[in-house]
């Protein structure tokens, strides 16, 4: 998918220390010793899935016209030129992903799942599995990966900041239709944070005002198209001497028009490039078991721990060479490559090192192996729907209320940019379904009506409806124990490899093997090219 390039990572210090066993786990035989590197350190080069960037939900059946695919294969937009619409129309898929590698998903395990005892799942998702990974890793001479430094359980202030000064901001933000919405399964939060002379002023000091004044314009040019305004906390313009809100004065704003050469404090010698974020800029992505009692529906476990740096900052002409180089690969049959190692992270053509950890059987964090890494890095290259390779920020709540952590309470269903229709009520009508897998019986019982979308009832949670995205995408009490008890047996069985999702039951939509590479949705004038990262700004 794209070719590899040397790269420089930071080789911070680490020391093992032992995790208290997980919750529920057999007293009577011990765990083996907690090392969050083992398993990464083993799997180094090993990948037996090459095309393991292709996520499960792409074997999906459409030939019916449902189609889930429009949200990411889209046309690119702004420095994004990755067009992949014509995936909608044919599974233009290499030879060696012909078959179905997400075995995993056919298995029953409805009988494992239910084997768990109430409590124990309560204490299952209610146990901290993030601090022992911090621990662990606090002085690991040699690990050259991302040492988790934000207190998780520390909370925030009321402008988003972590209270623990490491400079992570929380993001609240339209969650992404399907895999992402916690109907789906699980539920997570997102954290920003820029480079530190970012939050300082000219002379080097801490400045809050400052740090503030730049998120603004991050936010100003990655979650609004290019050329529109946007809505975005309170600033001083005063700060960085720019008219940014065009009313011939500065002072306090809460809007940009005209996006700034450069940005402000200590960063005032860099370049404000639109459409991509800062060298430096780094993303935390946590995804959770489902807690209804917990805000944001938000599990003390960690399922997953994502992690992103822009390590480099290519030209336009290196971008347009990428996007190149990688339909020429893929035309040529050649299999995806990225470069870098499970311990380091690996890395993109568009400036993006991802790093990611996840549950061992025992449910401490660790490391992810290569190919489970390799997963991950299809989703943040080549998608027409990303913005810098990124999801989340694109699709913040604008202002100062996209500062907060992750809270579907009192968002209501907007329309995508360019959109009529509110974009959950858009995406059920084109899916038909609830999820890429057409296999979410919970949300199917509740809004279709003898095969009939009932779509007056899902407006309830649009603008001037009753209801909220919370009362739409969150799942019962029952669903959302059979969810996290599904996902538990997949931690156990450690087989990853064969697919992240776990579902209540074998999706009947799902192919096992691609025998005719033509969708049927382009016959059934079923192909949407309209998909946006963005959002109507009426949140």
């Amino acid at each position: 998918m794209n070719r590899p390039r040397p790269f420089r990572l930071r080789a911070p210090a680490a020391v093992l220390l032992a995790a208290a066993m997980a919750a529920g786990c057999d007293r009577q035989t011990p765990p083996p010793a907690y090392d969050p590197l083992a398993a990464a350190w083993a799997s180094t080069g090993q990948i037996a899935n090459p095309e393991a960037v292709i996520p499960a939900a792409c074997y999906t059946d459409t030939s019916d016209g449902a189609n889930p695919c429009w949200t990411c294969h889209t046309a690119g937009q702004g420095r994004n030129r990755a067009d992949t619409v014509e995936l909608q129309r044919e599974a233009a898929f290499s030879e060696a992903a012909t078959d179905n590698y997400w075995t995993a998903l056919f298995e029953d395990r409805r009988e494992q799942a239910a084997a768990f005892a109430a409590p124990e799942m309560e204490a299952w998702i209610a146990a901290d599995n993030y601090t022992p990974l911090r621990a662990a890793l606090a002085g690991r001479a040699h690990y050259p990966g991302f040492v988790p430094d934000l207190d998780l359980h520390r909370g925030v202030d009321d402008q988003g900041f972590a209270l623990d000064g490491s400079g992570w901001r929380a993001l609240r933000f339209k969650p992404f239709p399907g895999t992402f919405w916690p109907t789906n399964g699980a539920v997570n939060d997102v954290w920003i944070r820029l480079p530190p002379a970012f939050r300082r002023d000219r002379s080097g000091n801490p400045d809050g005002a400052i740090y503030r004044l730049n998120f603004a314009l991050v936010e100003a040019t990655i979650a609004a198209p290019q050329g529109r305004a946007r809505e975005v906390e309170p600033v001083d313009e005063r700060l960085i001497g720019v008219d940014l809100d065009g009313d011939g004065e500065l002072g306090m704003t809460r809007r940009i028009v005209a996006l700034p050469d450069r940005y402000a404090g200590g960063a005032a010698d860099t370049l404000l490039v639109p459409g991509l974020l800062p060298l430096g800029t780094e993303f935390l992505h946590s995804l959770r078991y489902l807690d209804l009692d917990q805000p944001g529906a938000r599990s003390r476990r960690v399922r997953e721990l994502r992690y992103a740096r822009k390590w480099r900052m290519p030209t336009d002409d290196e971008i347009a060479a990428a996007y190149a180089e990688e339909a020429r690969e893929k035309a040529a049959g050649l299999l995806p490559r990225f470069a870098g190692t499970p311990l380091a992270g690996l890395a993109n053509d568009f400036g993006w090192r991802y790093q990611g950890f996840i549950e061992d059987a025992e449910g401490r964090l660790r490391v992810q192996t290569h190919e489970e890494q390799q997963f991950c890095m299809g989703c943040h290259s080549t998608l027409g729907v990303t913005v810098d390779g990124s999801f989340s920020l694109a699709r913040k709540l604008p202002g100062a209320a996209g500062w907060a952590p992750q809270d579907l309470t009192g968002q209501v269903d907007t329309p995508q940019q360019g959109h009529e229709a509110p974009e959950a009520l858009t995406y059920f009508r084109r899916a038909r379904g609830g999820d890429e897998f057409l296999a979410n019986g919970e949300l199917l019982d509740r809004f279709w009506r003898d095969g009939r979308l009932d779509e007056a009832e899902v407006l309830r949670a649009a603008e001037g409806g009753d209801r909220d995205l919370a009362w739409l995408l969150l799942p019962g009490p029952e669903r959302a124990d059979a969810l996290n008890r599904a996902y538990r047996v997949k931690v156990q069985a450690q087989d990853f490899v064969r697919g992240r999702e776990a579902p209540l039951a074998p999706p009947q939509r799902v192919l096992r093997r691609i025998k005719e590479p033509d969708t049927g949705l382009a016959t059934l004038g079923r192909v949407y090219d309209d998909g946006s990262p963005w959002l109507d700004s009426g949140f």
